[in-house]
């Protein structure tokens, strides 16, 4: 090599050495947590207190980023980032996971759980910790903790109180084929969009009425464009922690253990919000000049049961009969 040439490759090695920051022996590493709700919900709150209590607990080593209002794509985008290794962490719908383990779908039909104590039974239960073991051995991704999301409700600009008012109307449901079962039972016609687009969706009339917890409509503001709540209580929603399996591998079983603790007591802090918050909004939305509407559950429960082991089942009898020989409880 000619000496200028030499000169030459050596002063560019060495400016190149220069520009590149010493990097610390043990940089802190950010894993991204992904979901579609809004910064001001609950969900997020106990995201972000969860990425510092990661931090406290590795010493720093790791801590947790959190995107919210589908920042990083809608929920089915999520459920793919974990594969693909552009998300860490997602809360997301059981009816999401179940597209690709079907019994992890379960939880999130319609009318599946008697109240609020047979669903907290069921987060507790063996059944939740197989179903989550067959989610992981499908997909290599972790299930570590159910976020009750509350109970879903109609929202619609006509009166609704019985399950022939729903006749023909025209609701959003995530985009997810089980979301369908109780519109469908009660001859609604269901209508999948995004979630990030369902307020627009609603104020130009592309829908006509859509459904959600309280605490959603209210943090989306749904009801804005929407005169009636009504409440059905069709489904008890919850929310899946999952981590991606890529993750997982990556840490050590002490940090294995650290993650999933902190992310089982951000779901039991988030589920006492939500289920608080439930109680107060009902008076927050009349106080607003909405009109709620507290139907009787039990036709609309009679036209959608009849459906739980219909052709849109993803789970068998088995699961089915033990999911409700779960007795409920109060804690």
């Amino acid at each position: 090599m000619p000496s200028l040439t030499r000169r030459l490759a050596f002063g560019l090695i060495a400016a190149a050495t220069v520009a590149l920051p010493a990097l610390p022996a043990s940089a802190q590493t950010k894993l991204k947590w992904a979901h579609v709700y809004e910064a001001s919900e609950p969900y997020h709150k106990w995201a972000l207190w969860a990425g510092e209590e990661l931090k406290k607990r590795t010493n720093g080593k790791y801590t947790i980023e959190v995107f919210p209002a589908s920042s990083l794509g809608k929920e089915s985008d999520i459920n793919e980032g974990l594969s693909l290794g552009t998300v860490d962490i997602i809360y997301t719908g059981q009816l999401f996971a179940g597209r690709a383990h079907g019994p992890v779908a379960i939880g999130g039909a319609p009318y599946m759980f008697r109240d609020f104590g047979h669903w907290n039974a069921f987060r507790k239960s063996d059944l939740f910790k197989e179903l989550g073991q067959g989610y992981e051995k499908k997909t290599g991704h972790r299930v570590v903790s159910l976020t009750y999301y509350g109970e879903r409700h109609v929202t619609a600009n006509k009166d609704i109180t019985k399950p022939e008012d729903m006749k023909g109307v025209k609701i959003r449901v995530p985009d997810a084929p089980l979301y369908t079962m109780f519109p469908r039972a009660v001859g609604a016609n269901p209508t999948p969009i995004a979630f990030a687009e369902v307020y627009l969706a609603l104020s130009q009339g592309v829908v006509d009425a859509q459904e959600n917890p309280l605490v959603t409509i209210q943090a989306k503001k749904f009801h804005e464009v929407q005169k009636n709540i009504v409440l059905t209580g069709h489904i008890t929603d919850a929310l899946l922690t999952i981590v991606s399996g890529g993750t997982m591998k990556r840490l050590s079983a002490d940090e294995q253990k650290a993650l999933t603790e902190i992310l089982q007591e951000a779901a039991d802090k988030c589920t006492d919000d939500i289920v608080k918050m439930e109680k107060e909004l009902v008076d927050w939305f009349k106080g607003q000049g909405k009109n709620v509407v507290a139907v009787d559950r039990t036709p609309f429960r009679e036209a959608v049961v009849k459906m739980h082991m219909g052709p849109d089942a993803t789970w068998d009898k088995t699961v089915y009969d033990r999911l409700q020989a779960i007795k409920a409880t109060t804690n």
